[in-house]
């Protein structure tokens, strides 16, 4: 499992951040889990009016994530064929950057935090069809400050705080994008995840699933009333704004991971 970071973090800060939830797939063996660090605390994503150093310095992070996949195959001895990468904000718009310009290295993907760019702000190959069809999760707060779950532009603030632009699409529109992208034409199912945490800080989640027989499915979990955060039991910092509880991260990995293997015994 690759997991990239958000924005102004590494792969030490974003472990804390989430309470070490992801740890729990490699202590119980379902997963080898990396935990990456960007150039100056970002990836180079395929935004086109993102300025960080990450971009203007143009790393090469599709390289970096082939290169720890050979190097952890040596030391661990991983199936290649069964890669999930699990990025958040900054982190989650790399994964799609992945996702586009090497699908044959991911088996599985999950996104929070983040949404597609339109069209004229993809520099990976906007498109409706994917050579590679495989599961993902994609989570998105709908009062998130940074990420518009309604799409749209960054308020001026994120902008100028993360150097980031551009027009996103919808949580809506990123999960039909990739629902078509893996063949799904189904119309989708919603229902309300089982309350797990009453409380007032606590935020519900909706889950929307694409699902088609022959077909990778796409999961969109709507954090209602939930900010830029990560789900789980560890609460984000205030300023991020509420976290929901009723699905944590490492269960949504472990979902993907189990879709994973699932699509690829077709």
């Amino acid at each position: 499992m690759l997991v990239f970071h958000g924005s102004k973090q590494d792969g030490r800060s974003y472990r804390r951040f989430t309470g070490g939830a992801l740890d729990a797939l490699a202590e119980d063996g379902r997963a080898v889990v990396a935990y990456l660090d960007g150039h100056r605390g970002n990836w180079n994503d395929a935004r086109a009016e993102s300025a960080f150093p990450a971009r203007t310095e143009q790393v090469d992070d599709v390289a970096f994530a082939r290169a720890v996949v050979d190097a952890v195959e040596r030391t661990h001895g991983i199936d290649r064929e069964a890669v999930t990468a699990v990025g958040y904000s900054n982190g989650g718009q790399m994964v799609f950057r992945l996702l586009h310009e090497a699908p044959e290295l991911l088996s599985g993907a999950v996104i929070v935090a983040a949404a597609m760019p339109d069209r004229a702000g993809f520099l990976a190959g906007f498109s409706e069809e994917s050579d590679r069809s495989v599961p993902i999760a994609l989570v998105n707060g709908t009062a998130d400050r940074i990420v518009p779950f309604a799409g749209g532009r960054m308020s001026w603030w994120a902008r100028a705080m993360f150097k980031v632009g551009g027009v996103t699409l919808s949580a809506a529109e990123t999960a039909r994008y990739f629902a078509r992208r893996n063949g799904v034409t189904a119309e989708p199912t919603t229902a309300l995840l089982p309350e797990r945490s009453p409380g007032r800080r606590n935020a519900r989640i909706r889950e929307t699933a694409y699902r088609q027989a022959g077909s990778a499915p796409v999961t969109s979990y709507a954090v209602l009333g939930g900010g830029h955060t990560v789900p789980g039991a560890r609460p984000a910092p205030r300023v991020l704004g509420r976290t929901g509880r009723d699905r944590g991260i490492e269960e949504i990995v472990a979902e993907v991971i189990a879709a994973a293997d699932r699509t690829s015994r077709r």
